[in-house]
Formats: C-alpha cells, structure tokens, sequence
C-alpha cells in the first residue's frame, strides 16, 4: 500500500514540530521545508516555517511565507494574526494593526457561523494582551 499525500507530509512537518519545541529552529525549518516539498499548499506547514523565522529574527523571511499562508487560504485569520506579529516586530506599526484588524474580522465572521448574536470586534487595542 502507498502512502497518501497527507501521511508523507506528516511525518517531516512532526519532526518539525518535535524540533521546534526543543528550540532547534533551524533544523525544524529544513523539517517543514520538506513537508512543504512534498505539498506545496499545506497551510500548517508554512505556519510553523514562519513562527520559526520569527523566533530567529528573520522577520522579512517570516514576513514572505505569512504572505504565502494568505495568498493560499486568504480567510485565516492565524495567517492575519502572525503577520501582524511579524510586521511589529519589524516596527511596521500601520501594517501590523492592519493585518491584525483583518484577523479580528475574519475570526468574528467565523463566530456569526455558529453565533449569530456575536458582537464584532473591537478596535485595535481593544483586547488586553498578555506577553
């Protein structure tokens, strides 16, 4: 029996995560680079590639791959989120509260589906944020 697309991605894209969760962030970026090898529009992979390059500091990188996160699924709010992150670490102030006000949109529209009294989001700064 052959492996399926998915079962082949999973297996380096794990690793990955094994890697990264012991702060070996280069070597999980070669990880995720071979899950992404093997399926080039698995979102979940491109997601732990970008918040590796962040915690490297490699914010220009981490900046083009959350950009390739929402050219392939424009409705994620995370994708939103973590280029917001990385645009302010970068000190890109107007770009941050833009993609975080995106996020915010895109996470209240997915509350009306099963909540349709939710209240929408607030501006930016609204919400206290714990570090």
């Amino acid at each position: 029996m052959t492996e399926s697309i998915e079962e082949r991605r999973q297996v380096p894209y794990l690793e990955g995560l094994s890697l990264f969760g012991k702060d070996r962030y280069e070597e999980a970026l070669i990880k995720y680079d071979e899950s992404i090898a093997i399926d080039p529009e698995w979102t979940d992979a491109y997601h732990g590639k970008a918040i590796a390059l962040m915690h490297l500091e490699r914010y220009d990188e981490a900046i083009e791959v959350g950009q390739k996160i929402v050219e392939l699924d424009p409705k994620d709010p995370f994708a939103h989120t973590s280029l917001s992150m990385f645009y302010q670490r970068k000190g890109m102030i107007d770009e941050a509260e833009a993609e975080g006000a995106k996020a915010r949109m895109l996470s209240w529209k997915e509350e009306l589906r099963t909540n349709p009294d939710a209240r929408p989001p607030g501006p930016a700064g609204s919400m206290p944020v714990i570090q």
